[in-house]
Formats: C-alpha cells, structure tokens, sequence
C-alpha cells in the first residue's frame, strides 16, 4: 500500500508548490483541533509526537506510543475523521532523552523507543542521531561528527525496518534524516548566531548517509528517505522570531531541486508570517513542523476566557473560579525543570516568560493533574453561566464575528478550538492541504 505522503511529494517534484503541515503536539485541544481543520480541508493530517513527549516510559505526558496512538485514534472517532487520513509520526527519535547517559546505555533505550514507534504504527519516523551522549568525545560546541550520526541513524533504522517487516502494518515507514536538527521547542542560544545549512554539509551529510546504508544493507529504507531536515533561517527564541529571508536560503532550494525523491523538512516554523510559509513549500521546505505556536494559541485562550470567568461570575456572584491562571503558575514554580534553563533575568522576568514566552514552556504543565482539574473547572464555569457577548467581543473579537454570523457556537471549548485553528488555517493555506491532491 502506498503512502500517501509518497503523493504528496511527488506532486510537489511535478513543479505543484503543495507540502504538508506537522502537528507537533501532544496537548489534547491542539489535536482535536487540528483533527477539526482537517476535516474541513478535506486532507491529510499528519500529527508527530517526540521521543520527549511520548516514549517508552510514558515521557512528559505518561503516554506510550501505543497509548498516544490510541488517543488520536480516539479524537478521530469523536469528529468522525477518516482513519486512513491520519499520519503518524516520531519526531526526533533516538538518544535525545537519554543523551545524559553513556552512548551504549542511550542507544539500547532509543532503539527500544524505535521499536515500540514501529510497533503501534507510526509510519512517518524522524531519526535523530545529532546529539552528543555522556561519553562522547569531541568539541560539544560543534555538531557531533556526521560518521557517527550516520552510524547510529543506520542502527536505528534497521530495528525500525525489522519491527515493521513483522507487524501487521502494509504501509512502509518513510524516513527523515539530517544533521542540523534544532532543539525541539526554540532556540536556547542567542538568534544571533543563527546559520543557514550550507549545500556543501547538506551534499557530504547526504552522502555519507547513503554509503552508512548501503553497508548495513538497507538499501530499500534508503529509498524511502522523502526529506532531509535543514536550516533554512527560521527559529524563535523567547522573544524574538527569525523570519525567512528565501535570498538566504536559495542555493538550498536549487540543490533540492535535482533529487528525485527528498524535499527538506523545517523545524520552529512557529511564527512566521503566512507569504513566509507559503514561500518556504514553493522552495521545497515542504514538510513544515510546528508545535509551540499552537499550544501558544491555546494558552492565548485560555488565560482570555480566565478573565471573562473572574468578570461574569463577580456579576453573577459566583465564587467558584477556577484560579487557573494560579494553579498552572503554582505548578511550574514546584516543578520547574521544563522552563529554568530557558528562562532567565529576574524574577518578574521569569514569570513573564513562564506566561508569555514564544518558546511556550507553559505547555508542559497543561497536563499535570490539578492543572486538568482547573481548566475542567473553568471550561464547566462558562458552560454553565454563557457570558455576554460583549465580553466575547472583548477578548475574542474574530471569535464573536463568527458567533454574531451562526459560524460558532459560544462554547468556551469551540471558542477555544477555534482560536488554535486560526494558525493552523496558515498552515493549510501554505502547504495546499485545503485542496484536494
């Protein structure tokens, strides 16, 4: 059976400037979300979980990857969403995790997080080998040598390949590699030092790939490689956004060009502007992951409707808030591990960021317990007591437009959907994936 990300690419390599957008999220409204701009598109969904969020021993969000697939599949059901139309993908699969640990020790653990991926049928794998382990000798402030990525990539694709030729899955995996991998969810150095992949290292990384293959026989997963990740000038920090200047990255678009099979794959397109998007898939970018910019979306949201809960209920003379602003603020200052090396200054400083940074460490704490109960809270407030709309115009003014048209209903969960699918519509403008391929 064909992949149907295999079509996608090879309208695109017809001279069709469509792509595909990446759901990089394991946050539940951004999937149902996203499940819901599909539908209305008509298209694929391609939804990509990283080997933080969902490994082997339930990652950040105490899901496996069979548990993970099992909630997508749950979502599709609910909105009634074809299944075939569902891809799943693992995002920066491989030592990344575990890159404290020594080398060996590492790469036992990705390969198991390989296998269990493979295994649940996720069919769209990111092998990500970049990142030094314990032991690793080497000048940490250069990328670990492409000889060993290659290596390591090889090892985890044979296990990948052995999983899938025993599981019940037709479809085959397809494959991403490359050296120049940002670090999932921002940049933690200066934007400053931010530098375009050069063709020569895409050229020799390529190479070198090819020839580390062909030695572990793995020649036919060889072929299905459909994308190279690569650095084209885009990232954010947590204040600041680089956007793409395509005159910086044109003789990587021209390179591309001439491979019959692979596009370039860009990781923290998150902000950019919407020609930008477009113009990054006409260059052969046209694998677009985004992540943070939706649960950013989502937490725009939530803290608005926070504030129409505090203002309506005081009218009403409820006392039952939901403190989520509170709740979520008092676990990231117990737990803080997700966001102290990213945020620094003082302390009004960090707490700005922990609120309103673009790098949206908050996302990390959406799924601790007394956070859901919170936000059950706030969402079951306003079910209960429908605001006024002059509160709605407020806060959500394109939201009221579409409920003042009968294009919404004023439900805080569809205001919410619907504030998220405002960035996704850039998405699937860009890539195409409102029209039929």
């Amino acid at each position: 059976m064909k992949h149907p990300l295999l079509d996608i690419i090879e309208f695109h390599k017809q001279g069709n400037p469509v792509g595909i957008y990446s759901v990089c999220s394991a946050n539940p409204y951004v999937l149902h979300a996203s499940v819901l701009q599909a539908k209305s598109d008509h298209s694929f969904l391609l939804i990509e979980s990283t080997s933080n969020q969902v490994n082997q021993y339930g990652g950040y969000t105490g899901q496996t990857p069979k548990k993970f697939k099992e909630s997508v599949d749950h979502i599709i059901q609910s909105f009634s969403f074809p299944k075939e139309k569902i891809i799943l993908g693992g995002d920066h699969l491989g030592p990344n995790p575990w890159q404290e640990q020594t080398a060996d020790i590492a790469m036992k653990k990705a390969k198991e997080l390989i296998r269990e991926y493979t295994a649940a049928g996720y069919t769209k794998i990111h092998l990500d080998t970049s990142m030094y382990c314990q032991d690793d000798t080497g000048d940490r402030k250069k990328p670990l040598d492409n000889e060993i990525v290659a290596a390591r990539a090889a090892e985890l694709c044979s296990v990948a390949e052995q999983t899938w030729k025993h599981s019940p899955n037709k479809i085959s995996p397809l494959y991403v590699i490359g050296t120049e991998v940002p670090v999932p969810g921002g940049a933690q150095e200066s934007l400053s030092q931010l530098t375009v992949t050069s063709v020569e290292d895409i050229k020799e990384t390529i190479e070198i790939f090819r020839q580390t293959f062909k030695r572990n026989n793995l020649e036919d997963a060889w072929e299905r490689i459909i994308a190279v990740v690569v650095q084209p000038g885009v990232e954010f920090g947590n204040e600041e956004i680089i956007d793409y200047k395509p005159d910086k990255a044109e003789q990587l678009s021209k390179f591309i060009e001439k491979s019959p099979n692979m596009v370039f794959e860009v990781h923290s397109t998150d902000y950019q502007k919407p020609d930008a998007l477009k113009k990054l898939v006409q260059d052969h970018f046209a694998i677009l992951k985004v992540g943070p910019a939706l649960t950013f979306a989502f937490r725009e949201a939530i803290i608005a409707l926070s504030i129409i809960e505090e203002e309506w209920l005081s009218v009403k003379k409820i006392n039952s808030f939901s403190e989520i602003n509170q709740t979520i603020e008092q676990a990231m200052k117990e737990n803080p591990q997700y966001w102290e090396k990213y945020y620094h200054g003082d302390e009004k400083k960090r707490a700005f960021f922990r609120k309103y940074s673009y790098s949206d460490r908050i996302r990390y704490y959406w799924s601790q317990q007394k956070v859901k109960k919170a936000l059950s809270q706030l969402f079951d407030n306003l079910e209960k007591y429908p605001p006024p709309l002059t509160l709605i115009s407020q806060y959500f003014p394109v939201q009221y437009r579409k409920i003042r048209n009968d294009n919404l209903k004023n439900k805080p969960i569809d205001i919410v959907y619907d504030k998220i699918r405002e960035k996704l519509v850039d998405y699937s403008r860009a890539t195409g994936q409102f029209q039929k391929l």
